[in-house]
């Protein structure tokens, strides 16, 4: 018997000690919890363990329920840091106090630093802020209902330098960059959006169901896991036949229309705006297109390293600089700016090529972006444009490549459907205490702007009932200049930007944040977000500090 009691309290003992806490995954070293405000802390635990928080030279403590589930809320703190945080045997350094922003949307606010460095070079290579704190939600869909967590993620609480940034939303490292040097206390920026996503897509089921039952119901049909893999699968399949049938037939490929000696004379010479050359019988070749154009590089910049700016393309390309691949970019919105290595620029003649994929649509130029050669220490800058600089002619050689059909698609974009992202990654972060929320969205809704205001409203009741605070402040960028006013969509976007006007007027708790004149007409991405995150931090002088 003695035996028998002694192995069990054993195995009780091994129990106890392997029983473990479960934070979220923004309860991480280096976090900035919100000033003035009750902190919530929550997570996980075996059911009716204990639960003790050691913080500030405090104790607190619960019992987790039989779910496994516990939350304590510690005590309103002013800003300060850094602290220790201990839940149980999860120790939590670099803790600071101070405010959290939670920024939003598609992929205006995932637009990056990197993107933005040619605007703002000097500022961002002095970038050192290590009280402006970095977090970026990982993406992820869920059709099923809201999950307790998300996944884990890269950038989680880095402080703000070059190399943390440089794939983090610009207006969210401009954002906390201003608010640190206004109020002089620690940020927190949490980024939670995804590119060409819907508002659908972030609000929750119960709250779309009465006006927009259908949405929800799509969403539902892809409820089936096993379904939605097979449809990714085949996805990829297709992609990877489409491409292996295109190399196969392209004449241009494995080097053939690349290198310099090329005999390319028989080639016609077309103009890159006049893009007749990329179609047949009237519409745009589907498959591949090859453009080679000469530049002359004289003595002084022979073998020097240089930046090829080849503008904004549409759609993929595959670029090279006397044979060698420089760079490569596999859809239309990003700049193509690529750098020469030292050495491959020789004095005389040299070959730019350019072969451009597409699976729709037409390939074609962006106007008014700069095509150029760039030298020296500046050619990194675009504002101001480097010095030191060969512009490129309109005029190139044309080969036609190999023309192919469409690509067979069963595509599954469960980011785009109602409910999934709220579900996935918005539930999960409520109730980290927050200082306001940055929403950023409606390029994809402008499609259909009429119903936008209700359901901008919707969203943020959503989110406000979620975090239980009904003055939650909200700023809402509205979008900036796109478009021309001559081309079909201009008007939609007129009329969804005044959706979100009525929205914020009608709400004492949220400001919009006018960004029209920082608009590009020819980019639906433009690169000026250090000024958007300037009006942005504006608009929460007024709703956070009564300024």
């Amino acid at each position: 018997m003695k035996r028998t009691s002694l192995l069990i309290l054993l195995a009780v003992l091994a129990v106890v000690g392997d029983a473990k806490v479960l934070l979220p995954q923004l309860f991480q070293s280096g976090m900035v919890l919100q000033r003035g405000k009750t902190i919530p802390v929550w997570g996980k635990a075996d059911p009716q363990e204990k639960v003790i928080i050691r913080w500030n030279k405090h104790q607190y403590a619960t019992i987790a329920d039989a779910n496994g589930r516990w939350r304590v809320d510690l005590p309103k703190m002013k800003a300060g840091g850094p602290y220790t945080m201990m839940v149980n045997d999860v120790v939590l350094t670099d803790v600071m106090v101070g405010d959290v922003w939670l920024l939003s949307g598609q992929s205006n606010i995932d637009v990056t630093i990197e993107r933005v460095y040619p605007q703002y070079t000097d500022e961002i290579d002095h970038f050192d802020y290590p009280k402006v704190r970095l977090f970026r939600v990982q993406n992820e869909t869920n059709t099923h209902g809201v999950q307790d967590d998300i996944r884990p993620t890269s950038i989680n609480w880095k402080p703000l330098n070059k190399q943390n940034a440089w794939l983090f939303s610009a207006v969210g490292t401009f954002l906390g960059k201003r608010m640190l040097e206004k109020t002089g206390v620690a940020q927190g920026i949490i980024v939670n959006s995804w590119g060409g996503t819907p508002i659908e897509a972030w609000i929750s089921a119960d709250s779309l169901m009465r006006d927009y039952p259908l949405q929800v119901e799509k969403t539902r049909l892809y409820q089936n896991d096993e379904m939605v893999k097979l449809q990714q699968q085949f996805n990829q399949q297709a992609d990877q036949r489409w491409r292996q049938l295109l190399d196969a037939a392209d004449p241009g490929i494995a080097g053939r229309f690349t290198a310099l000696d090329y005999d390319d004379r028989a080639w016609k010479t077309v103009d890159q705006y006049q893009n007749e050359w990329a179609k047949q019988h009237g519409r745009g070749i589907v498959g591949s297109i090859w453009l080679r154009q000469h530049v002359h590089i004289d003595k002084a910049h022979a073998g020097k390293p240089a930046r090829l700016l080849l503008g904004t393309l549409f759609d993929a390309d595959f670029t090279y600089v006397n044979g060698k691949e420089v760079g490569r970019t596999y859809y239309q919105y990003p700049p193509r700016r690529y750098d020469i290595p030292e050495g491959l620029l020789r004095e005389g003649d040299n070959v730019i090529t350019v072969r451009f994929v597409n699976k729709y649509g037409t390939v074609h130029f962006i106007e008014d972006k700069p095509y150029l050669l760039a030298f020296g220490d500046d050619r990194f800058s675009q504002n101001p444009m480097p010095k030191d600089v060969i512009p490129l002619s309109t005029r190139w050689l044309h080969h036609a490549g190999a023309e192919m059909p469409a690509c067979p698609s069963g595509d599954v974009s469960l980011q785009n459907m109602a409910t999934t992202l709220y579900n996935a990654v918005l539930y999960p972060l409520a109730p980290y205490a927050l200082s306001g929320i940055v929403w950023y969205q409606g390029e994809s809704n402008s499609g259909n702007p009429a119903p936008y205001a209700d359901l901008l409203r919707k969203l943020m009741g959503n989110w406000r009932a979620l975090w239980k605070e009904p003055t939650m402040p909200f700023c809402i960028v509205q979008l900036a200049k796109y478009m021309y006013p001559t081309d079909a969509g201009y008007k939609n976007w007129l009329k969804l930007r005044d959706q979100q006007r009525l929205v914020a007027e009608g709400d004492r708790y949220a400001e919009a944040a006018d960004i029209f004149d920082l608009g590009e007409e020819n980019d639906i991405h433009p690169l000026r977000k250090k000024e958007v995150a300037e009006r942005v931090g504006l608009c929460f002088d007024k709703l956070v500090f009564g300024k």
